[in-house]
């Protein structure tokens, strides 16, 4: 069951303050820990995990306002607050793993600080994998199961600081066996894989922000879907993008070209239902209804409109008699010409063996009309 905005803000909230607890617990710890063990690696790890405690404020704000309802200002909702946020996750994360590197770096040109981490700094890296990678796992089945790309965002951003948690380990291990280097290597291979996967994040939001279409697999089973549908003959300019949490689908859809109005929405309402009821991401879709393939067929954009030809036929219709009971005018605007269907009652015709007579007058008198292509009257 889709959870309300109301369940989406709870649950992000909830998974995002107990990172907010962890991530303060090992920022202190893993930063007076390097400073007070001589670890440069745990020093970084420890400003890692002050990003992901911005972060999880980031994430926080983010939630509140990308939940709350559409209003005048946003008429399609406020979801691109969660993507914006993780772009700016993204951000922060380039940012943070560059000036890790660089301080590694420096460390290494300058030769300095060449001080053996304190066994008690493994203590704390090892505490911080196995909480970080706890934190990953609780925070990324949220995102998943409420469809919240900023969480998942978040959840790679806890095991970002796990893995390097790891690498950090390593680090710290080679230089109390007497490689001191090792952990301003360390300290840099940390560096590049917050770089790259803040990289990543920033990407695919801002390729959200947009408006790419959504992956050919997924829009080709939602053509596919939709032309599963009775009535529905072909389909066109099919365009999909994501807003947030959610799916947008525009489709230009053909159906037989004298329908009525009302059953043509009645075949794009189908479309819209079975659309939202088969993908759970997909929650708003735009259908128009297209009687022939307005790609291929003669634009009908600057014909005259109803009132216009109306006028005009039963002016042509006046100069014969039998004629001026006509009711119940259709126009098939098709291939950039007009067809006109009209209905003479019965009651209206004093000699119903010139029924042939005043069809033939009906079509001769419509035919003088400028567009119109064809013309057929019904009786009864």
């Amino acid at each position: 069951m889709e959870p309300t905005p109301e369940q989406r803000q709870q649950q992000t909230r909830n998974i995002t303050l107990w990172g907010v607890v962890v991530n303060i617990i090992l920022a202190i710890l893993k930063t007076v820990g390097g400073v007070l063990g001589h670890s440069a690696a745990l020093l970084a790890d420890g400003i890692h995990s002050l990003s992901d405690l911005l972060s999880d404020f980031m994430v926080l704000y983010a939630s509140k306002h990308a939940n709350t309802d559409a209003d005048e200002d946003h008429p399609y909702g406020h979801a691109r607050f969660e993507t914006l946020a993780t772009v700016a996750l993204g951000a922060l994360l380039i940012l943070v793993g560059i000036g890790i590197a660089y301080d590694a770096i420096s460390r290494l040109i300058t030769h300095a600080d060449t001080h053996i981490p304190h066994s008690f700094t493994l203590y704390v890296a090892a505490l911080s994998i196995i909480s970080k990678e706890a934190l990953y796992h609780l925070t990324r089945r949220v995102g998943i199961r409420i469809r919240s790309k900023m969480l998942e965002a978040n959840a790679w951003h806890h095991r970002t600081d796990a893995i390097s948690s790891i690498v950090v380990l390593i680090g710290i291990g080679g230089a109390m066996l007497g490689m001191p280097a090792l952990d301003s290597y360390a300290a840099i291979v940390v560096a590049l894989m917050v770089i790259k996967i803040g990289g990543e994040l920033a990407y695919q939001s801002v390729m959200e922000l947009v408006d790419t279409a959504l992956e050919p697999e997924l829009v080709e089973k939602v053509k596919q879907k939709i032309l599963s549908i009775d009535d529905v003959a072909h389909l066109h300019l099919l365009r999909s993008r994501r807003m947030g949490h959610n799916a947008l689908i525009d489709v230009h859809i053909q159906v037989a070209p004298r329908l009525s109005v009302s059953e043509g929405h009645h075949i794009s309402e189908m479309v819209e239902r079975v659309l939202i009821d088969s993908f759970e991401e997909i929650n708003d879709v735009t259908v128009h209804i297209d009687p022939e393939d307005d790609e291929t067929a003669a634009s009908c954009e600057n014909l005259p409109l109803r009132n216009e030809i109306t006028t005009r036929l039963r002016q042509a219709w006046s100069q014969i008699p039998e004629l001026e009971g006509i009711e119940h005018i259709t126009l098939h605007y098709l291939d950039g010409e007009i067809s006109v269907e009209a209905t003479l009652p019965l009651e209206k015709i004093d000699d119903v063996s010139h029924l042939g007579r005043i069809k033939n007058h009906f079509q001769d008198a419509s035919l003088s009309v400028d567009c119109i292509h064809s013309a057929q009257l019904n009786f009864h």
